[in-house]
C-alpha cells in the first residue's frame, strides 16, 4: 500500500464529510467545501492521507500568534484516520508532515486538541512525544 500525504482539495469534500462525522462533528458537504475554500487561501491548508485511490485520513492545521509566546503556536485541531486503516502508521505520517509544515511556518510549539473521551487517541499522541499540559474549555456561542 502506497500512502501519499498531500493538501486537501475541494474534490475531497465528500470523503472529508464522512471522516468528520465519524469523529462526531455533524457537518454537510457545502460547509466542508466552503471551509476548504477559505483554508485554501491560508498558508497552512489541511492535509489528507490517500492510498492513491481515496482519502483515508485528514489533519487540520493552524498557526496562531499569541501575546505570551515568542513564536507562532501550531495546532492540530482535527485528525482522523479511517477506522479500517488504523494501526498502519498513517496517523504518524500525517503528524510528521504537520510538524514539518508548522515548523516551516515558524512555529516552535505544536498543540494537539483531542476530545476527552478519545483515550486511544491520547495514547497515540503520547507515543509520538506529546504530553498533556493543560485543559481546554469550550462554550458554544449563538
Amino acid at each position: 500500500m502506497t500512502i501519499v500525504i498531500r493538501e486537501a482539495r475541494e474534490s475531497d469534500a465528500p470523503r472529508l464529510v464522512d471522516l468528520i462525522i465519524a469523529l462526531g462533528h455533524p457537518i454537510d458537504e457545502a460547509d466542508v467545501r466552503r471551509n476548504l475554500e477559505i483554508l485554501g487561501k491560508n498558508e497552512i491548508p489541511p492535509l489528507v492521507a490517500t492510498d492513491i485511490e481515496r482519502v483515508i485520513g485528514m489533519c487540520g492545521l493552524s498557526a496562531m500568534v499569541t501575546v505570551h509566546r515568542p513564536a507562532p503556536v501550531g495546532r492540530v485541531s482535527v485528525m482522523i484516520v479511517d477506522e479500517s486503516y488504523r494501526g498502519r502508521g498513517i496517523g504518524a505520517l500525517l503528524m510528521a508532515e504537520a510538524e514539518k509544515r508548522l515548523s516551516a511556518h515558524g512555529c516552535h510549539i505544536l498543540e494537539v486538541t483531542s476530545n476527552v473521551s478519545r483515550e486511544r487517541a491520547h495514547q497515540f499522541y503520547e507515543k509520538l512525544g506529546y504530553e498533556r499540559t493543560s485543559y481546554r474549555f469550550m462554550k458554544t456561542l449563538a
